[in-house]
């Protein structure tokens, strides 16, 4: 099915302008344009409907406003905008009904949920906020729900699935419109649940305003995304929106294993709200422990409730910090209404793709690729992967171009300090310098005591056949930092490159004793 249909609902219920205005704060219509019948809504002009309402903000370099006319060309019966985008619409003569709200971005979402009739309402839905393992908990908790019957869906970094079906996207968190239409065509598609990551990107610009949590669940905190958040307790604000205030989610599970989810509860339990934690390392309503580590990757813990409940369950991912995320999906099961006899079956055979992933050509050695791109993420999954092997390990890793720039030392302090050999290459430079990100993350490495070896191989396809080239008998290579990415996006342009094909390409070739380049 075309992803056009999939994103939007094939039969919207519509809502008129003066509707819009009654429901949702700060939004306003002229008498004589309340009645105009809206079906859809867009930030883009280039994906504007008949019937949609196009939403124009005010941009870094120019107002969405200028854009209106191709909006209203392909369809479009109204505007959303502020007083200078009416006014840009009045003089360019554009002639359809305008609500006018202050901030149209942040109204775009509410607005959108109200033209499609509250879709999130409609079916139980959860979101996952936290620095790592939201992919991983939201993969499992899609398991669960699933087990107690039913079609679901998934939102978040690896894509988007209606009904067990991928839908192609391009953003996390969609713009509050996308979002609010997409759940509109999992509703019409039959969804009764659904899990979504939500970023704290897009609970700061109100991307989920409009959006009702049935359930929201927070995993840890550690350093990420400080590019865009000036302060970690700015970082932290974002990601407590939710959890309080107007919008937050009706019930909550948060994982008490860091001091930022100690927090996190502490508000939520000051705001008189429903709560329920989660732990693995000290007290908790839940508790994961009894862990046994197997040799396939596989865990088996117990989940203890604050009733006498206990219940064994297994997780198909190796690493402290997976039976966290799996007693996190489990708890997040339960309050969403399964059964946790369901959940714990749903979630066992559950693999996440780019993340701890095996690459086996059936070579003497672990190759393992992993989104690890974050300090954290790095030190737990080196950890995890120490505990598996007594041989050596090979890093390969950087950092991203255009992001937060105080996490790249800490990548190559991270990889120096647990591995053998550490191979600094390039990630996604984006519009930066790659030889600069390079030397920040090489900085970091070579300051730590006594650590491994570093090397320095911008090229990544070459960093990987250098790792692999280098691994003996029972030794571990970790490509990092990508995972489940396809592309390497260089000056703007994304090439096509996934770390799960290179490094099975490189391991391949080693096998056949020929050299790869």
């Amino acid at each position: 099915m075309p992803e056009s249909t999939l994103h939007r609902p094939d039969h919207p219920r519509g809502a008129t302008a003066a509707e819009v205005a009654a429901q949702v704060p700060g939004v306003s219509v002229g008498a004589a344009d309340g009645a105009v019948r809206l079906t859809g809504a867009t930030v883009r002009a280039q994906d504007a409907r008949p019937g949609d309402v196009f939403v124009a903000a005010p941009g870094a370099a120019t107002h969405g406003a200028k854009f209106a006319g191709d909006a209203v060309a392909a369809g479009a019966v109204a505007v959303l905008t502020d007083g200078p985008g009416a006014a840009l619409l009045a003089d360019a003569g554009v002639g359809v009904p305008v609500l006018l709200h202050d901030d149209p971005r942040t109204a775009g979402g509410p607005v959108a949920a109200v033209v499609y009739g509250a879709p999130s309402a409609a079916m139980t839905l959860v979101g996952i906020t936290g620095t790592s393992g939201k992919t991983t908990t939201s993969f499992l908790v899609e398991a669960a729900l699933a087990a107690a019957g039913g079609p679901t869906g998934l939102i978040g970094t690896v894509g988007t699935r209606i009904g067990g079906v991928d839908v192609p996207t391009s953003l996390t968190t969609p713009e509050g419109t996308a979002l609010q239409g997409l759940f509109a065509s999992m509703v019409e598609r039959g969804v009764t649940a659904a899990v979504m990551e939500v970023s704290s990107h897009a609970l700061a610009q109100n991307r989920v305003g409009g959006t009702r949590f049935a359930v929201g669940a927070f995993t840890n905190l550690s350093q990420d995304h400080l590019d865009y958040h000036p302060t970690m307790e700015d970082y932290f604000a974002a990601k407590a929106l939710l959890f309080i205030g107007r919008d937050a989610c009706e019930r909550a599970v948060i994982c008490v294993d860091d001091e930022w989810g100690v927090r996190m509860a502490d508000l939520r339990r000051a705001a008189g709200l429903p709560l329920v934690t989660v732990a693995t390392t000290g007290p908790a309503d839940w508790t994961a422990g009894q862990v046994a580590a197997h040799s396939d990757g596989t865990q088996r813990f117990t989940l203890s409730g604050p009733e006498g409940q206990s219940f064994s369950a297994v997780v198909g991912l190796p690493g402290a910090y997976n039976v966290a995320n799996a007693a996190l999906a489990l708890v997040i099961a339960h309050e969403a209404g399964v059964p946790l006899a369901d959940a714990v079956r749903g979630i066992g055979a559950v693999a996440v793709p780019g993340r701890v992933q095996r690459i086996d050509r059936g070579q003497d050695f672990l190759a393992v690729v992993d989104y690890a791109h974050k300090p954290a993420a790095l030190d737990a999954v080196i950890a995890t992967l120490r505990g598996q092997t007594a041989g050596r390990i090979a890093v390969v890793v950087g950092a991203g171009g255009d992001r937060d720039r105080g996490k790249r030392p800490l990548m190559g302090e991270a990889a120096a300090r647990a591995a053998e050999l550490v191979i600094v290459t390039d990630d996604n430079p984006r519009t930066e310098d790659p030889a600069a990100i390079r030397a920040a993350v090489l900085a970091g490495a070579r300051a730590v005591p006594a650590g491994g070896e570093v090397r320095e191989t911008g090229d990544r396809r070459a960093a990987i056949v250098e790792a692999v080239n280098w691994a003996r008998t029972g030794d571990v290579v970790l490509v990092a930092g990508k995972g489940h990415e396809a592309g390497q996006e260089i000056h703007g342009v994304k090439h096509p490159f996934d770390d799960r094909d290179e490094v099975a390409a490189a391991l391949d070739a080693r096998l056949a004793g020929e050299a790869l380049a």
